[in-house]
This record gives C-alpha cells, structure tokens and sequence, in this order.
C-alpha cells in the first residue's frame, strides 16, 4: 500500500491506474479506524479495481466546543489496518495541503438548509457546510468512480448524496450497512471515551430503535408517543441527555406522515460528554 500526503502525487498515481482502464473506489475517513471503516474497505473492493482510503482529521466540520483537538490520531495503527485490509492507498494530507489559503478564505460548498439545518444540522451549526467542503476537495483530489460512506451517520449520507447530484459529480455513492458490536452498539470512534460503566448502558440506544421500528411495522403511528416513550425509557436507564429521537422520511429527512411508506428512525443520545448516533431505516 502506498501512503501519499500530497494533492500532485496523488493524482499522477490515479491517472495511471485510469489510463489502465481500472475503476477507482474512495473511502473517506478521520482516522482512528476501527472495523466499522474496514467494512467500507471491504465494500470498495467488491465495487473497484483500486480502493483509496483518506485520513484527515478535518477542522473546518469541528464546532469551537468539539473535540477537534482531542480526536484520536493513530497513524501508524491506521496505516497497518488499512494495508491489512487491502487499500491500495493511504492518502494522509497536512491541514495546509486541504485548506493552502486557510480556512478563514476557503469557498464554502453549502447544501440547502431544508436538508442541513435541521437535526444534526440544528445542534452543531455550520457542521455540515464543513462536511461538504472536504468531501467535495477530496472527491476533486483522488477523482473516484465510486465513493462508500457508512449508513451510521445517516443524515450525512444524505446530505453528500444531495450534493453529488445538485453539482452531477459523475461519482456513484455506496451506502454500507452500519457495522456494530456483538452488543449490538453502532461501531465510532467516539464509544473509545466511554467509561465500563457507560460502555454496558450504551447498546440499549438501539434496542429503543429496534423497539420503535417493531411498532411502526405493526401499524402504529404515533410517532411523537413512541419517540417520547423511548427516550424517557433510555434516561431512565443511565443514559444523561437524548438530543433526539425523530421518525423521518428517509430522503427529505422532515417527521413523518402516515402517508410514509418508508422511514428512518434517527437518534442521537450522551453518555457523559459523549455523543452516540444510531438509526434504523424502515
């Protein structure tokens, strides 16, 4: 596996493999890979002949109170995990290749509020124009035919799928299923913060889900019940806040009517300072 920090190296070995007729999947990441992002590998490589993996911790998506700076960077683990697995390469920029103006003068890409300020978009306030403009910097930097993101952050696939087709990137988007633990906890980054404690509470955000969905597909439709229901159920179990637990249309992610054929079950509960998202999808 080759590991590439720069934009121009990058690109004259994607030209080769293009000239050669290969088709190139890209899975974008921050780093501190766990089998959740294996998963993506894996995927990429059943849908490409090459499969480039990007780590970079990207700033310009971190709120002033977020974890920017205590995020986990883990180079050499990623490097080992993702050679493992198959990538043919890492793509591992400075701060300084993505944003040489810095980020004060960076042209934002910026998809419509009615998908961006709502939910995740709501709590975390020009999150996803920081999303956005990286994934679109490093869609132009690696030129994939193909690109994988995870079902986890659901609102997020959304968003770049919304942007793929308002700016026809000629770039296919793969979805892969969420990837969870035995317990049944959807894998990230973050669950490393959680305490033993916290680590037994945590799986029971998708047994609220899973709750929610068997009562949606037995014709209940209440939704605003069945979401108070299960999140005062998870407070009572140990878990400290939900932000929020909604029943959604899947592609405009607004609540959901009884006219809904399909739904998305979207969630986002703390533990302590810890933030785990989960959702189902109907």
């Amino acid at each position: 596996m080759q590991v590439i920090e720069t934009v121009a190296k990058l690109r004259l070995v994607v030209q080769e493999w293009k000239r050669r007729g290969l088709r190139v999947a890209f899975v974008p990441t921050m780093g501190n890979l766990h089998q959740g992002h294996l998963s993506l590998i894996d995927l990429a490589k059943q849908k490409a002949d090459k499969v480039v993996c990007s780590v970079f911790v990207n700033p310009l998506q971190f709120g002033p109170d977020e974890d920017f700076e205590r995020y986990p960077r883990t180079f050499e683990q990623d490097k080992k995990l993702l050679s493992e697995q198959g990538a043919d390469l890492m793509f591992f920029p400075e701060v300084a290749e993505v944003y040489p103006n810095g980020q004060s003068e960076q042209t934002l890409v910026k998809v419509a509020d009615s998908l961006t300020a709502l939910l995740e978009g709501a709590n975390r306030l020009g999150h996803f124009d920081g999303v956005t403009t990286v994934v679109l910097k490093l869609f132009n930097m690696v030129q994939p035919d193909c690109a994988v993101f995870g079902q986890k952050d659901f609102q997020q696939l959304q968003v770049i799928k919304t942007m793929v087709s308002d700016l026809a990137l000629p770039i296919q988007i793969i979805t892969a299923p969420i990837a969870r633990d035995k317990e049944g906890l959807a894998l990230s980054s973050r669950n490393q913060y959680l305490t033993s404690q916290q680590r037994q509470i945590a799986p029971k955000l998708q047994v609220a889900l899973l709750d929610i969905a068997a009562a949606l597909q037995s014709g209940n439709r209440d939704f605003n019940a069945l979401c108070h229901v299960a999140s005062q159920r998870l407070l009572q179990q140990g878990f400290d806040a939900i932000d929020y637990i909604q029943i959604c249309d899947p592609t405009t992610l607004l609540p959901a009517s009884d006219s809904n054929q399909e739904f998305v079950i979207l969630a986002v509960a703390r533990l302590g300072s810890t933030r785990l998202l989960d959702n189902i999808l109907l």
